[in-house]
């Protein structure tokens, strides 16, 4: 057999025939930016995180980098982070010429540590960024209590997160803001690019508004310096679309994810799931010794998987001028060795499953 990372053709079955009529129709209008589709989706996405506004743009990274911006991030400032996340997190502070401010990760979540968050923070420091990694939130409640302790801002990085819960509420719904990326592979993903940023802020919502149309309200009248974040309408159809069949295809995930954890318990490290979370699995990451060979076995039987991620932050190439040394983050640097992400899509069934588990169990046997 041969069993893909993801699979996002088994999805277009369900989608297909509604998003080739509205394609129909946004080429014979000729509206190709930010037109009905764009608001409509802006509309239906705020709805379904229970949030006042959501402002659709053009990536999840332009998300985050817009969301900071807003804020009012700078020169000078810090923001905080978990060092094990896709560096977008920390490229949105950095363009802005703020400091990231990395910390370590909970061992069983992935997530940041939340009880290494209150020794990162000076007087210098501006945001924290929670990241909701592979699909599960972060612990907010005491994320939110340090933010309101000493005056700090949240910006939620829910960019695989779509659908995702904590104690009830949507992942995006419990910061200032949240970013959300739509790139294709996301449970929520377009047919291209695409970001959003949520907030429950009308003034937020306004600036962002403002800043991903080069500063405009009016147009070709600037009030502030921003730039070109708009959505292209087609991604705006597709999302419109897609969101109606997000909850089905999340449970379809954590379906699957059942099936490999009873098959897998007791041969490498499933993920851990907090009890009070909605884990919705973007990602389905395992931990195993050896996990560079159990990769390549896999590789060779036809099993596609991925690594998120190989290199802890502050050891990429990128942030070597920040001098932080090897050894810093202990369990971020030991998880990246061992974690490995096994092929997880909404269509993926349980006989492609168990030929991955069985694999899986002769790599780890024959070490």
């Amino acid at each position: 057999m041969k069993i893909p990372f993801v699979d996002l053709s088994r999805q277009l079955k369900d989608i297909f025939p509604e998003i080739e009529e509205k394609w129909h129709e946004i080429v014979h209008n000729s509206r190709f930016v930010g037109s009905k589709y764009v608001k409509e989706f802006e509309d239906k996405f705020a709805n379904y995180l229970d949030v006042k506004h959501c402002i659709a743009v053009n990536s999840g990274t332009s998300a985050l980098y817009l969301s900071l911006m807003a804020l009012g991030v700078g020169r000078g400032d810090e923001v905080i982070l978990p060092v094990n996340t896709f560096i977008a997190t920390a490229e949105a502070v950095s363009l802005l010429g703020a400091k990231p401010v990395f910390v370590d990760i909970d061992k069983k979540t992935y997530n940041i540590d939340v009880k290494k968050i209150e020794k990162a923070i000076t007087d210098k420091t501006k945001v924290i960024i929670p990241v909701h990694l592979y699909g599960q939130c972060s612990n907010m409640d005491e994320i939110l209590e340090i933010a309101e302790k000493y005056n700090l801002y949240i910006v939620e990085d829910a960019c695989q997160a779509h659908g995702a819960e904590y104690k009830g509420k949507k992942a995006g719904s419990l910061g200032d803001l949240a970013a959300f990326s739509f790139y294709p592979g996301k449970n929520l993903g377009a047919f291209g690019e695409g970001g959003a940023v949520v907030t429950n802020c009308d003034e937020l919502a306004e600036k962002i508004r403002m800043l991903r149309n080069h500063g405009s309200k009016v147009k070709y009248y600037h009030e502030m310096i921003g730039g070109n974040f708009r959505m292209d309408e087609i991604q705006g159809a597709v999302l419109s679309t897609k969101l109606k069949f997000l909850d089905t295809w999340n449970n379809m995930r954590r379906k699957a994810a059942k099936i490999y954890n009873e098959l897998l318990e007791d041969v490498v490290i499933t993920p851990y799931e907090v009890p009070y979370n909605k884990h919705v699995y973007h990602l389905y990451v395992i931990r195993v010794d050896n996990r560079d060979k159990i990769k390549e076995y896999l590789q060779k039987h036809g099993i596609e998987t991925g690594i998120h991620y190989p290199i802890p932050l502050h050891l990429q190439s990128a942030y070597k001028f920040l001098n932080i040394p090897k050894g810093s983050f202990p369990v971020a640097e030991k998880v990246a060795d061992e974690i490995l992400s096994l092929p997880m899509f909404p269509y993926i069934i349980e006989e492609e499953i168990l030929y991955v588990a069985e694999r899986l169990k002769e790599g780890v046997k024959n070490g």
